[in-house]
């Protein structure tokens, strides 16, 4: 697809369509898909969303950060549509962020493991000391 994307920050993304992109891309399979209201609450309580939209304002992908704007921020999903992937949408909804967050903050994130060999290509670096403790854990 050579279609033309734009990317600009969302401020109102409806969970119906943030739900269909999470299914058209990778990052549906860990995400809970099924619970409308933690989509909702997902998106209400992120500081940054920047999306990618065709000309149509097909929503093609997202980045859905929580950040200080000072020390830190974390990139919770980046996500494109299958369709779409491999044209540099996802660098680029990286590189606004990092523009929204500001480029003195470290951005961190966990990969879909589709992606573990994407990342290091783009300029991340591997971090080893990253523990979670998963809702299962209770």
């Amino acid at each position: 697809m050579s279609e033309l994307i734009s990317f600009q920050r969302e401020t109102d993304l409806g969970v119906d369509e943030f739900h269909d992109l999470l299914v058209r891309s990778t990052l549906g399979d860990r995400r809970p898909l099924s619970d409308p209201n933690r989509l909702q609450g997902m998106l209400e309580n992120a500081d940054i969303l920047v999306s990618a939209r065709t000309q149509n304002q097909r929503l093609v992908g997202i980045a859905r950060s929580i950040t200080d704007y000072s020390f830190c921020t974390y990139l919770s999903d980046l996500a494109v549509d299958a369709e779409y992937q491999k044209q540099g949408i996802g660098k680029e909804l990286i590189r606004q962020t990092r523009l929204a967050s500001g480029l003195d903050v470290r951005l961190i994130l966990l990969s879909a493991p589709q992606a573990v060999d994407y990342y290091p290509h783009i300029g991340f670096e591997k971090h080893d000391s990253c523990w979670t403790i998963s809702p299962e854990a209770k």
